[in-house]
């Protein structure tokens, strides 16, 4: 979707500022933040494509003005909520009112450094064989879908060249809205900085972007 997330190529908001030894966490309730997403995600009601999705959702004005774990827990009530662990009423009051949803299962702390280390891989087997090769020139779709999606907006309707095919990979446009994991080939596609930004970009620059399948079109 073409939400306040995707802001590759925006202008009007200045540079990127990166601090020199920036912290993990900026305050405390950041890392609470951090814990309350990851041991909900745990309960295996959602995926992370979903929750991705319930980020992307969160009123522009709101989410431009909200810090990065802000957007989390935004987020994250949406998602307690859609999945009947808690209401919006129990959420602002702190009060249990009726009783949740059971999940599947819990994050116990024992358990932590474990999930942890495992992650949460996404590359699957796939018995049909990749469309595009290495050098194949190819096209981005242009779409501007109300779902999900991973190919970003700068780089829609645009030529590149295949360097790599990655793998096959859950495709996130139908993981996010409960549609199952139906993995593609992922390929990592290279772009001329003129074909992205246009006149007056440095010739020097490219721009690469990891692309599912069925994003691309041969050219």
């Amino acid at each position: 979707m073409n939400g306040p997330h995707d802001l590759g190529g925006q202008m009007g908001f200045g540079p990127v500022a990166p601090q020199s030894h920036e912290p993990y966490f900026h305050a405390d309730w950041e890392r609470r933040a951090l814990g309350l997403t990851l041991s909900c995600g745990a309960f295996g009601a959602w995926t992370i494509d979903e929750s991705r999705h319930a980020r992307e959702n969160i009123p522009p004005a709101c989410y431009l003005s909200a810090s990065y774990y802000e957007i989390w827990t935004r987020a994250l009530e949406v998602l307690l909520e859609r999945h009947g662990f808690a209401t919006s009423a129990e959420i602002a009051s702190g009060t249990k009112q009726i009783e949740p949803a059971v999940p599947k299962r819990i994050l116990k702390a024992e358990m932590v450094a474990g999930v942890l280390s495992k992650g949460g891989p996404c590359d699957r087997p796939l018995e049909t064989r990749p469309v595009f090769a290495a050098g194949d020139r190819v096209r981005t779709k242009n779409f501007n879908p109300e779902t999900h999606t991973r190919l970003p907006r700068y780089a829609r309707a645009k030529t590149g060249v295949v360097e790599a095919v990655q793998g096959a990979f859950v495709f996130p446009d139908d993981n996010a809205h409960g549609k199952g994991e139906n993995p593609q080939w992922v390929y990592t596609v290279v772009f001329d900085a003129a074909e992205i930004w246009g006149e007056g970009a440095d010739p020097t620059l490219t721009v690469s972007i990891d692309a599912w399948e069925s994003y691309l079109e041969r050219f």
